[in-house]
């Protein structure tokens, strides 16, 4: 026993600061990929190489469409692979939650005419900013404190590792008054995984039908956003926004715990200018 407290106390505070300060993220964690745009020539082998469909390419007459939804994006790196200007880069970025689904989605159009000596990049969006807070009745209802109740709606498992570190010393969200719940009746929020899949869309109706108003719903992950490698299918919905109304999409394949406590707090408007 002496020597387990001898430990402890040698080896100090290990929860992180976030977001009081900058996540501290390994240099070679995959995050999203970034697109420049104005370098992108032809996005179609990201196209072709995309196991999601996050990148399609629509050539209309003199116009070529190019959109990149994040919400499919698994951050597999396929895409730069087989970009080779250099348009494309996975980065570590993984604060990317946000309230509406076409946060999520990054369009821009070039112009194809043969006496144009470069692409024109005539719209673009920003996905680095995260969606706007919820409303300023819910966060006064809600207290600045929070119970989640998590429903495992048909995922591979790999986001709850992810949220079972939240509980773990590094994270320690309820440092934040965020807690787990075992029963949807005491919860706040639900944080929902998985592609949502036939035999769980009743169990998560449910579900949420016993989460007493005002409440919050979170889809985690490709899958819980738009299906990811799932899809929709004979077996899966394709997402949560299927079956329930979402209030913030948290994208990754699966997101990093930051990017859960990012998504989580900005559901409470803990986060945002």
């Amino acid at each position: 026993m002496f020597q387990i407290l001898n430990k402890t106390v040698r080896t100090g505070t290990v929860t992180v600061a976030y977001p009081k300060r900058a996540a501290q993220v390994p240099e070679n964690a995959r995050g999203a990929p970034e697109f420049d745009f104005g370098q992108w020539r032809d996005a179609r082998p990201a196209t072709e190489a995309c196991p999601t469909g996050a990148i399609t390419v629509v050539d209309a007459g003199l116009a070529r469409s190019v959109t990149v939804d994040y919400g499919r994006c698994i951050f597999c790196g396929e895409c730069a692979a087989v970009t080779p200007e250099g348009a494309v880069r996975m980065t570590p970025k993984f604060e990317l939650a946000a309230r509406g689904r076409q946060d999520l989605v990054v369009a821009a159009e070039y112009a194809l005419r043969a006496d144009l000596t470069h692409h024109e990049l005539i719209r673009a969006g920003r996905v680095d900013e995260a969606g706007p807070r919820l409303e300023r009745e819910i966060h006064r209802v809600l207290g600045r404190s929070l119970a989640i109740r998590e429903v495992d709606a048909g995922s591979c498992n790999g986001c709850e590792l992810e949220i079972n570190a939240l509980n773990a010393p590094r994270y320690d969200i309820e440092r934040f008054g965020i807690h787990f719940v075992a029963s949807p009746r005491h919860a706040d929020m639900l944080l929902v995984t998985g592609p949502v899949t036939r035999n769980m869309e009743l169990a998560l109706r449910k579900t949420y039908d016993a989460t007493p108003d005002p409440k919050l719903v979170v889809a985690v992950g490709a899958c819980g956003i738009s299906g990811g490698l799932f899809g929709t299918n004979y077996a899966t919905r394709g997402g949560v926004d299927q079956v329930l109304p979402v209030d913030v999409y948290i994208p990754g394949c699966p997101p990093r715990p930051e990017a859960l406590l990012y998504g989580i707090l900005l559901a409470v408007g803990r986060l945002g200018a």
